[in-house]
């Protein structure tokens, strides 16, 4: 299987959580446009959901292929959110934002009852830290934000580049207005001193790890799909 496939068989295995009349956020990438897609074919067949984007460009997608849409402030409590990740680890913590919609999508997880993950294998890691995370600020006082950071994961032993990002030569502006800073830390020992540390800078408004949030990854590899439970979701259900 390529990594299209992959991704194209773990977003259809996920339309097995959509249920006709549900409240759904939609994420952002590459893996959350193919669910859209195949999303699309179940509302053309009937199914009743209303969606709510992450993303601008996930909001076109929607339109373009008749999703239903609404805003968040319109319905603002979800039954579910399907979304990609860019790193899953055992306890399926993710690093997200790759696609640069982070903050979105972690307003849209936070006011959803599930969240499932849909990826490839490539995505599943045994910690945080491979991919850069990304890490929203607001443009005023940059600089001072951003060696801000680099002390906060000195002081927790961590070290590493941080880079503010760039598109065709200009830095990369959020749907929201912001910028992103991606920090390469090649191995986080701990995402929830790190979490702490960054939400107490004032520039940072918000950063890609989404700790304890995910209720179950639906990852494709070359012999088909599994589900993976979060831990927290176990001791629900225990």
């Amino acid at each position: 299987m390529s990594q299209d496939d992959k991704k194209t068989a773990a977003a259809r295995a996920a339309l097995a959580y959509v249920e006709d009349g549900m409240r759904l956020g939609i994420g952002t990438g590459s893996t959350a446009e193919a669910f859209v897609r195949l999303l699309a074919e179940k509302v053309g067949d009937g199914i009743n959901v209303t969606g709510v984007p992450t993303s601008e460009r996930t909001a076109r997608l929607c339109v373009e292929l008749g999703v239903p849409l609404a805003t968040l402030d319109e319905m603002p409590r979800l039954d579910l959110t399907v979304d990609g990740a860019d790193e899953i680890d055992p306890q399926l913590n993710l690093t997200k934002g790759g696609g640069g919609a982070l903050l979105r999508e972690k307003i849209v997880a936070h006011a959803s009852e599930m969240l499932v993950i849909i990826a490839d294998d490539s995505k599943l890691v045994p910690a945080l830290g491979a991919f850069p995370l990304p890490i929203e600020v607001n443009p005023f006082g940059l600089e001072a934000t951003r060696q801000s950071i680099v002390d906060a994961y000195t002081e927790l032993g961590q070290s590493g580049e941080v880079r503010l990002r760039v598109r065709d030569g200009q830095p990369f502006e959020t749907d929201g207005g912001h910028l992103i800073l991606d920090a390469s830390f090649g191995h986080i020992s701990d995402p929830k001193a790190l979490s702490d540390a960054l939400h107490a800078i004032p520039g940072v408004v918000e950063h890609g790890m989404f700790i304890g949030m995910a209720t179950l990854a639906v990852v494709a590899g070359s012999d088909g799909v599994r589900t993976l439970e979060a831990p927290q979701a176990q001791n629900r259900a225990s």
